[in-house]
């Protein structure tokens, strides 16, 4: 939802979620001519970062931040770097359940309304399908390096654009929501 204010604020719909992602082998599929036996490289390396992530159904606005830890003090950052790429704009973000989404220490900025989604149900969550597809895209990838591997991410990040996103996030009763409420 877009609605505009008098006053040129917009009131905006977006979707949060983080995703870990590592040195260890995303496997997926692998294509091979007949009755040949694929063959995937993998490394079982333990480091990692996680990924904070906003995508916006509607029109496909996407904000992403790396940090090393998944916790209150790493999300009150990314919501105050979040708010700030918004600008005058007022964003109702959904959350999942995670005890530091409600933590009592949080402050959420005056541009932020959060609401949250039923415990256990990742499904209804867009952002989802977005961690899933930018995985697919880092399947098999051998990096040696976190530094690597953020550099990897950079690339496909950069291709995926907002219409992508859209199509992936915009869910039919989402979207009949927002429509609904605009009107």
């Amino acid at each position: 939802m877009q609605e505009e204010f008098g006053d040129g604020k917009r009131l905006r719909y977006l979707c949060q979620d983080e995703t870990r992602l590592g040195l260890k082998t995303i496997a997926g599929r692998l294509i091979t001519a007949r009755g040949v036996k694929p063959v995937g490289l993998s490394q079982w390396q333990r480091q990692n970062f996680y990924l904070y992530g906003v995508v916006e159904p509607l029109s496909g606005y996407s904000f992403f931040y790396e940090f090393p830890y998944l916790n209150g003090d790493c999300f009150q950052r990314f919501l105050e770097l979040l708010s700030a790429d918004l600008g005058d704009d007022i964003a109702v973000i959904q959350f999942d359940q995670g005890s530091f989404h409600k933590a009592k220490a949080l402050d959420c900025p005056d541009n932020i309304i959060p609401i949250f989604q039923p415990p256990h149900s990742p499904e209804l969550n867009p952002i989802e399908r977005f961690w899933e597809f930018l995985k697919s895209k880092l399947q098999w990838e051998s990096c040696k390096t976190l530094v690597q591997l953020q550099q990897k991410l950079t690339d496909v990040l950069k291709t995926i654009t907002p219409e992508m996103i859209a199509s992936l996030t915009s869910y039919d009763f989402i979207l009949e929501a927002l429509f609904s409420a605009a009107s």
